[in-house]
């Protein structure tokens, strides 16, 4: 493990609700890849002051989580097209004190959807309505897809989401059927039958399937 030093680079988070889990990832992979950079976690009590120390204090990247997703766009000085894309923002880089704001869930979406080659006219059935949900509608809604449902059994969360981009929402499953399958749901936290059971319904068989939670699933491919 690297001991802490004054020539260590800082990245940061910013959540209400602050966990071990990124912390603990990301300066696993510090250590992997022989970085002289750590990271922290932080729940801010001052939004605006926790972003004036990002610029301040030259940290490097500054991971934001909610509620702080809109919040941050009027502390920043650059929108990446990722985050302008969806009005929100979940990561801030700091290039000698100039902020750019990213939104690394859309642009991860779109690249799965390019290398996938899905056809724009297939039909998609999208699970959630959260933050990562809103991410994956813009995605696909830019890249061609009108073919989309929302699934979502909260029914002013599910029908806001759909109805922003112009697709259907249903609460449940049910008979539903879809080429592509995606589940942005904390189902896939635990990795339990539950999100097998979403994964592997006796529906026809759809050309892709994937689950967006960070961990521990990775997109899978049928």
């Amino acid at each position: 493990m690297t001991l802490l030093n004054k020539d260590m680079t800082l990245c940061i988070s910013l959540s209400a609700r602050p966990s071990n889990n990124g912390t603990r990832f990301h300066n696993h992979l510090y250590e992997a890849l022989g970085l002289n950079w750590i990271y922290k976690a932080f729940a801010p009590t001052d939004l605006r002051l926790a972003i004036a120390g990002v610029r301040g204090l030259d940290i490097r990247g500054c991971a934001i989580s909610m509620p702080y997703k809109e919040d941050v766009i009027a502390l920043v000085d650059r929108m990446d097209p990722s985050a302008q894309a969806i009005d929100s923002v979940n990561t801030i880089v700091n290039d000698a004190g100039v902020l750019t704001a990213y939104n690394t869930d859309y642009s991860a979406i779109v690249q799965l959807i390019e290398r996938s080659g899905l056809d724009p006219a297939a039909s998609v059935l999208l699970r959630g309505s959260g933050g990562m949900a809103k991410a994956t509608a813009a995605a696909f809604r830019d890249a061609g897809f009108a073919h989309v449902t929302v699934v979502a059994r909260n029914e002013t969360s599910g029908r806001a989401l759909a109805d922003l981009y112009a697709f259907a929402w249903r609460p449940e499953v049910g008979g539903a059927t879809a080429d592509v399958l995606v589940n942005v749901t904390p189902i896939g936290m635990a990795g339990g039958a539950d999100e097998a059971r979403w994964l592997s319904r006796p529906r026809r068989s759809p050309r892709l399937r994937w689950s967006s939670t960070w961990w521990p699933f990775l997109p899978r491919r049928r």
